[in-house]
């Protein structure tokens, strides 16, 4: 759950305008207001159906605490009413949450369809750096509900290169502006997501700029801290077995769910910890539960 919080800072610092190509004429008019929740009608078009009641009540707890920190997309409609184009899990935790206003940029001529066609239009320019194209293909997954595998194919990319990309944005603020400035490639970024805190992330990514690291040295040295930590970790004066760093967790959930995704043609959910690995899929209804199942079967 921590990682989700830290999602909601992380990958919206900024919001979405910022990573839109500029000569979308209809996308250049941000109007931020403090719009009543009551007043945003959910958007018919929203692919996702249905959101993790954990994750909802831990970004919940985090917009009770720090409020909503990447606006919400809305258009206006009549009578003082708007429709959400993107960010659906931040409206339904804000309600949770029981707030009545929330940050939201007001576009007038703009729907879900455009706003992906200017994500993935985005997603083609050459200057583009790392930490902008994983911020448009995290906008399109967790605001615009898309799968991974449905972005990979828009953006013409492999699923593991978009879940690799998105998977930078647990980078802590520093080092994610280290990647942007080109102080750090895409591939130090992975490598030190295999440390195992933010500050340790830190540490390293600064030694890797001053001492010109190459990847595989950020690797193994954000590998060895690791594994440094996890040996003098004592309970009890005994030695615990520690669950694996953030960024060994989030490459193992991704493997499982893309082979079963293969293999079923629908994405789970994984959760790897300490205690072991869960996978849950969620279905439109009972004739695509029973045609994975056969798939599986078969």
């Amino acid at each position: 759950m921590a990682e989700r919080r830290v999602a909601e800072k992380r990958g919206m610092g900024r919001g979405l305008s910022a990573i839109l190509p500029a000569r979308v004429d209809d996308l250049n008019h941000d109007e931020l207001r403090q719009v009543p929740v009551a007043a945003i009608e959910a958007n018919p078009a929203q692919p996702r159906k249905t959101f993790d009641a954990d994750e909802l009540t831990a970004l919940a707890e985090s917009i009770k605490q720090n409020g909503v920190l990447q606006p919400l997309l809305v258009r206006p409609l009549e009578g003082g009413r708007y429709e959400l184009i993107a960010g659906e899990r931040r409206l339904r935790a804000s309600r949770q949450a029981g707030l009545e206003l929330v940050p939201a940029f007001v576009r007038a001529n703009l729907d879900a369809d455009k706003l992906e066609l200017a994500l993935i239009e985005n997603m083609a320019r050459v200057d583009l750096n790392p930490i902008d194209a994983a911020r448009a293909c995290a906008a399109l997954v967790d605001d615009l509900g898309l799968s991974k595998e449905e972005v990979a194919r828009r953006v013409g990319k492999s699923r593991v290169a978009v879940s690799n990309l998105i998977r930078l944005l647990n980078l802590p603020d520093e080092v994610l502006a280290q990647v942007e400035a080109g102080l750090l490639s895409e591939g130090h970024g992975r490598a030190l997501l295999r440390a195992e805190d933010h500050a340790t992330r830190r540490r390293l990514s600064q030694q890797a700029i001053e001492e010109g690291w190459s990847v595989r040295e950020t690797e193994r040295r954000a590998a060895q801290d690791s594994a440094d930590s996890e040996r003098n970790l004592k309970v009890d004066g005994k030695s615990s077995t520690k669950r694996p760093a953030s960024g060994e967790i989030s490459e193992a959930q991704d493997e499982i769910a893309q082979r079963f995704e293969r293999a079923l043609r629908s994405e789970p959910r994984v959760k790897v910890t300490e205690r072991g690995v869960s996978v849950q899929f969620t279905f439109a209804d009972v004739a695509e539960a029973l045609a994975a199942a056969d798939a599986a079967a078969g």
